[in-house]
Parts: structure tokens; C-alpha cells; sequence
């Protein structure tokens, strides 16, 4: 099963690569990205996903297949 963290990069990594975000401006906690990397385990606080997913911005279903690995 896909890890929150390589689920999250592939949507991260698409969008900056589309252009339509930048690190700055995803609303993304540098130390929480950090973490991401590092920890396999590591998954954002909902209320971390919340402000991504109005700066990034990620679509409902973006959202919501992240915000699955909260439950």
C-alpha cells in the first residue's frame, strides 16, 4: 500500500512541476516536510492538510485521498 508521504509527493511534485505551486507558496510547514521525508510514517495533521489544501491547491479529490490516511 502507498505510504502517505509518496502519495503526497506525487500530487507535490506534480504541481510544482506544472507550475502551479511553489514551496513557498503551498502553505507547507518546512519542519513538517522534513519530517516527511524522513519518516516513512509520517503523516500531517489535518489541520496542516487543511491550509494545503487551500495554498496548493488540491482538488476535493486530492484532499480526500490524503485526508484518508488520518481516519
Amino acid at each position: 500500500m502507498e505510504t502517505f508521504g509518496q502519495k503526497f509527493m506525487k500530487i507535490y511534485d506534480r504541481k510544482i512541476l506544472s507550475g502551479e505551486t511553489t514551496f513557498s507558496r503551498s502553505g507547507i510547514n518546512k519542519n513538517d516536510f522534513t519530517r516527511l521525508c524522513i519518516d516513512g510514517n509520517y503523516v500531517f495533521s489535518r489541520e496542516a492538510l487543511e491550509i494545503i489544501r487551500e495554498k496548493m491547491p488540491l482538488t476535493d479529490e486530492e484532499f480526500e485521498s490524503l485526508a484518508a490516511y488520518l481516519d
